[in-house]
């Protein structure tokens, strides 16, 4: 019974002191794993920045149900960046596929791919090298925005360019 006592007492000053920190979820160093442009510099007024290439350019597509078939729109967004890319030889390119919440994971992940590839394909038809692209899905596991609604939903089903410098790893 004495050791309970203590053993609940010990318990108990562990949890108060991890209370203490007030700054304690204040991360400065967090990664934002929707930010699709994260680590990369560069000013949206300067054509060869990134954070132009995100902002004026568009570093997304958006998709319908269960579709991976580019739309007008998206080939529009497609078309500059493959200019872009083109007149930036120096950047690489991960694009990730994601889709919404409805459906199986398995079923996602393959969707997600589709996407991924449907981005990658027309980039590559527009001269970008392949060797510059690559894809990755990631389904239903990082939504933009978590809500069983349409308005949700949509922002989810998309394809995502996301840039680096130097080599591919």
């Amino acid at each position: 019974m004495i050791t309970l006592a203590r053993t609940a007492a010990l318990c108990a000053c562990f949890a108060l002191t991890a209370c203490t920190n007030a700054n304690r979820f204040d991360d400065t160093n967090a990664v934002d794993l929707n930010s699709a442009q994260t680590g990369l510099a560069g000013s949206p007024s300067d054509p060869a920045s990134p954070a132009y290439f995100q902002q004026t350019v568009g570093d997304r597509v958006l998709f319908a149900v269960d579709e991976s078939t580019l739309s007008r729109n998206n080939q529009l967004v497609l078309e500059a960046q493959a200019n872009w890319l083109l007149a930036n030889p120096d950047y690489f390119a991960t694009i990730e596929g994601h889709a919404d919440e409805q459906g199986t994971r398995e079923y996602n992940l393959a969707l997600g791919a589709r996407r991924a590839n449907a981005v990658r394909e027309y980039l590559v038809a527009r001269g970008v090298a392949g060797g510059r692209l690559e894809t990755v899905s990631f389904g239903k596991e990082r939504p933009i925005e978590i809500c069983s609604e349409e308005a949700c939903y949509t922002k989810n089903r998309r394809a995502v360019t996301v840039l680096s410098a130097g080599a591919q790893g």
